[in-house]
């Protein structure tokens, strides 16, 4: 399989001089197309800035990673704009939803801003409200929404043009136990009856379970691969 993600000896540093915080440390890992990978630690350990990295949110480290690919490191700020609009799709711990949008329009928004046309997207957008269970609230509000509802909105955003890989930031932390499930369950379907190959960060056990594979971060170490 092809790799989509390749982590290579990472190191990453926020501070300088005497307030130095080495958060990662020759971190390697990668992803092949299709995997469901979930990227555990601890709270501080480095799993979510590793996964900004991956996903070109911040462009200062040591190491090299490649996505789809394209080696971030070398792309300027253009080239790094399209690869992420064309082929990563981002889901976050807090939904990042217009409140004045209703549910349809939140999720054409990123599309149409880079240059879509709304008309184009609609059959997509229909296939998509049925996928994450949404149909029968396309015109409603996130006020009117359940946390897990709000949830489903933002992974259909992250899935409208079809990306190679979704990254996702805790996407069930914020949700109850119900609402976590029926996440997970939906990422699971997505990963095995659509291919999606998603990289999730989680500190969970039981979240990280619903992967295919689980990658061990500590200290801003990679300490198991989760490969046999």
């Amino acid at each position: 399989m092809e790799k989509i993600i390749e982590v290579k000896n990472v190191s990453k540093t926020f501070g300088k001089d005497t307030s130095l915080n080495q958060v990662l440390s020759d971190a390697s890992f990668d992803v092949e197309e299709g995997e469901f990978v979930s990227l555990m630690g601890a709270s501080g350990s480095g799993k979510s800035t590793l996964l900004y990295l991956i996903g070109g949110l911040d462009r200062t480290f040591d190491g090299n990673i490649s996505l789809c690919g394209k080696d971030i490191g070398s792309l300027n700020d253009t080239e790094l704009s399209k690869l992420r609009i064309n082929n990563v799709g981002f889901i976050f711990q807090f939904y990042n939803l217009i409140m004045n949008l209703n549910v349809e329009d939140n999720i054409l928004l990123p599309s149409t801003v880079n240059g879509k046309k709304r008309a184009d997207l609609m059959k997509d957008l229909d296939e998509i409200l049925e996928i994450t269970g949404l149909t029968a609230k396309r015109k409603a509000m996130p006020a009117t929404l359940s946390g897990g509802q709000q949830q489903r909105v933002a992974i259909a955003r992250a899935l409208l043009g079809s990306p190679k890989v979704i990254l996702a930031d805790e996407p069930t932390g914020n949700l109850d136990s119900k609402s976590t499930t029926e996440i997970m369950e939906l990422f699971a379907r997505l990963n095995k009856e659509k291919g999606m190959t998603i990289l999730q960060v989680t500190h969970s056990d039981d979240t990280a379970k619903y992967g295919t594979r689980t990658v061990v971060i500590d200290s801003g170490k990679i300490v198991d691969s989760g490969k046999k």
